[in-house]
């Protein structure tokens, strides 16, 4: 997977003036453009859009330090006016291309990425590989902004609108793996991207002999296998720490690649103030 990485930053390079083709290199990876994304973003601390932009808008403050005709850059970087390329560029930078070419800067540069491996996992990881079939997800729906670290006050909000008496109603409901209430991601932004919106769902696994409700949200899920990583410790901290370390952990280790789906999180165990809990995360994965 590193080998990937860096060649997709070789591939950022050598089309910077040009439209990405990440789905072309992913193929000849042998990999999925899903599974590339969501690895560069998580390894790389930042989205691959983001990352594109970034290295774009380095390449044009050489052009524009250099004396370049604006109109010129902006068309050479893919945007269709000097407006368009000034805004974007004062997004980056700080300041206007005017401004920096008179004094030069202050420009934010974006070095190139390189990939290295680090021997890591001095602990192990405690995961399973599930086989489901398909099933539903059912409870109460909410689009929601994507938060990387800490409580997400959207989500909380959310699920205590919920009265007592439906988580009940809604685990009577469950009768399929994942077990008990759940915690869902879905339609997720390819690249991850911090206050992207995201479908959460407070809900249960059900399979199709079950009667759903009609005031119930449901999604559907396609059969597959599923990696399951289970751990223990205070809450939500845990919980992305985990999910940080699939990505920079087991996933180069392993021969599984993430495919789509939704991403699910069982809480086996809690604290009365959930301060710590037992979670298992639960992400569609495909042999690699």
């Amino acid at each position: 997977m590193i080998t990937w990485l860096n060649r997709l930053v070789d591939l950022v390079e050598e089309t910077l003036d040009e439209e990405l083709d990440v789905a072309r290199l992913a193929a000849a990876c042998g990999t999925t453009e899903y599974h590339l994304r969501r690895m560069f973003s998580s390894l790389a601390g930042m989205p691959l859009s983001e990352y594109v932009r970034r290295r774009r808008m380095t390449a044009a403050a050489a052009d524009v330090l250099a004396g370049a005709d604006l109109l010129t850059v902006a068309v050479r970087h893919g945007y269709g006016s000097a407006e368009a390329f000034g805004r974007a560029f004062q997004a980056v930078h700080g300041v206007s291309p005017g401004r920096a070419r008179r004094d030069g800067g202050p420009l934010r540069t974006q070095p190139r990425l390189r990939f290295r491996l680090t021997v890591e996992g001095a602990l192990p990881m405690d995961v399973r590989i599930v086989s489901l079939p398909a099933l539903r997800l059912v409870g109460h729906a909410a689009r929601v902004p994507l938060v990387h670290r800490g409580i997400n006050p959207a989500i909380q909000q959310h699920v205590t609108s919920i009265e007592p008496h439906e988580h009940a109603r809604l685990k009577a409901l469950g009768d399929a793996e994942p077990r008990g209430l759940l915690a869902v991601s879905a339609d997720l932004d390819p690249d991850r991207r911090e206050g992207t919106e995201l479908t959460y769902l407070h809900g249960v696994a059900v399979t199709d002999s079950v009667e759903v409700p009609d005031d119930l949200d449901s999604l559907a899920v396609e059969a597959g296998s599923w990696a399951v990583f289970r751990a223990s410790g205070p809450y939500p901290d845990t919980l992305q720490s985990v999910w940080a370390a699939t990505a920079t952990e087991w996933f180069p280790s392993n021969p599984w690649r993430l495919r789509a789906g939704p991403e699910v999180v069982a809480v086996t165990d809690r604290a009365a103030d959930f301060s710590t809990a037992t979670v298992e995360l639960w992400l569609p994965v495909e042999a690699g």
